[in-house]
């Protein structure tokens, strides 16, 4: 049966996950430049809901794993990729095409910012947010271990709800708020692409119930 179901360019609802190597909160996310002048960052998107390109993708989960030179406004950024491999070659394909900006949009304005794209891999991806409590284990394209390892949790305030940062100057979910906070720890560990790091402690960013869309020209 063909998952084809509109021809909207994307329509997508879901869960924001990201981490990166800067102190929290994220100077990024205000315009500033990374702390230490550079940025290694992975955003992972869950899409409970939603289209791209026709394709129902609802269900997928994307993670892209980056290193940023400089201010993230100025490009140049490498990137891996990994798409959960519940996802048929038609799905991925269809989700690519989004995240990759060839179907225009908000999207298209990130992946702009990408200078090399340097894989794409479709592996095991665990990724929950519960009680504001966010996990994400995205397997290695070997087979063998882990290739991003990352737990996390909100700031709070006084009342004990997350810290919400709202009309930021950067945003990877473009019209939406999110829950600032930090990794207890992210492990990254894809030495063949020359990106292997840990952290404790550092930056994370939760988006939830994010809706990303565009009608097209």
């Amino acid at each position: 049966m063909s998952t084809t179901t509109t021809t909207l360019p994307y329509d997508l609802h879901g869960d924001l996950i990201e981490a990166c190597s800067c102190m929290g909160p994220c100077p990024c996310w205000v315009g500033d430049d990374p702390d230490d002048g550079r940025c290694n960052s992975f955003t992972g998107y869950h899409f409970r809901s939603g289209t791209a390109r026709g394709v129902d993708v609802s269900g997928l989960t994307s993670v892209s794993l980056v290193q940023i030179p400089g201010n993230v406004a100025d490009g140049n950024w490498r990137e891996v990729m990994f798409v959960s491999d519940n996802a048929s070659d038609e799905q991925q394909d269809a989700l690519l095409d989004a995240l990759q900006g060839r179907l225009g949009g908000p999207l298209a304005d990130l992946a702009a910012l990408i200078g090399e794209r340097v894989a794409t891999y479709r592996v095991p991806i665990e990724y929950t947010i519960a009680g504001g409590t966010g996990v994400v284990k995205v397997g290695h394209p070997s087979g063998e271990g882990l290739a991003i390892d990352a737990l996390m949790e909100p700031y709070r305030g006084p009342d004990g709800e997350p810290t919400r940062l709202v009309n930021s100057s950067w945003n990877t979910i473009p019209g939406n708020e999110a829950l600032v906070g930090k990794a207890s720890h992210n492990t990254i560990s894809v030495p063949e692409h020359r990106m292997e790091w840990a952290y404790e402690m550092r930056n994370s960013i939760q988006g939830l119930d994010f809706h990303l869309f565009w009608q097209g020209e």
